[in-house]
């Protein structure tokens, strides 16, 4: 895949604010998500190691039967420290560099962070989104900006979380009676579908199942893999919110 220079990493917070702020205007809330979309990925990185290097990892599946069709990672030295609202300056120089690597493009791909629902409206799925020119979705397990009102017990179950009146994200109950995800819109794809993906994308877990396996892959738990042909005939099987 093709990634985007736009701007240096190794930059200060006041830097980082202004390219947050400046790059926002690229976000697209239109889906680019093809009607019969084939493959799904799913991104998350490890925690730096004793020597401060830390694993990215790309999990691509096929949909809607959700087998692995390809994984790839790539190893570096986060160029930022942990601030919140900051996450994408630590974790997308090594995601971006796992990404680069696939032989398959995937139709989205699903992060584990935020998206819109950010202070300056672009968390880590916007920025990842921005520079693969690739469907992107937040899944957080966590708030980072907005609150929400009630939502029922059952998977399927969502309300919206809302920021200074503005609608962020939603709070997305993913498997019954257990806390909601938080899912918000990364870049060229909207709120229903993104919605729609997550929940479609679950194997009985709270997390999608194409993040939870790149949180195994970038713990080294799952290895890399070429890619592998999926069914021509796959189409994704929305499901209704």
């Amino acid at each position: 895949m093709n990634i985007l220079q736009l701007h240096p990493w190794d930059v200060s917070l006041q830097e980082a604010a202004a390219i947050q702020s400046d790059l926002a205007s690229r976000v697209s809330r239109v889906s680019a998500v093809p009607e019969r979309a084939r493959f799904i990925a799913g991104m998350d990185l490890s925690p730096p190691d004793s020597d401060g290097v830390a694993r990215g990892a790309v999990v691509v599946m096929s949909i809607p039967d959700l087998e692995i069709v390809e994984v790839k990672c790539s190893e570096g030295v986060p160029p930022f420290p942990y601030v919140p609202g900051y996450l994408s300056f630590r974790e997308s120089p090594v995601l971006l560099g796992a990404l680069e690597k696939l032989t398959i493009t995937p139709d989205l791909a699903l992060i584990d962070g935020q998206g819109l629902a950010h202070p300056r409206r672009f968390g880590i799925a916007c920025h990842v989104g921005a520079l693969a020119d690739l469907p992107t979705i937040g899944c957080a397990k966590s708030i980072l900006r907005g609150k929400h009102g009630p939502l029922g017990d059952e998977r399927g179950s969502w309300s919206y979380l809302e920021d200074k009146g503005e609608v962020v994200g939603v709070a997305l109950r993913t498997r019954d009676r257990v806390s909601p995800l938080y899912v918000s819109i990364g870049h060229k794809v909207d709120l229903d579908t993104a919605m729609r993906y997550v929940l479609a994308s679950g194997k009985g877990y709270r997390m999608p199942e194409p993040t939870r396996l790149a949180h195994q892959a970038a713990a080294g738990r799952i290895p890399q893999r070429e890619a592998v042909a999926a069914p021509a005939q796959s189409r994704m099987e929305l499901i209704e919110s």
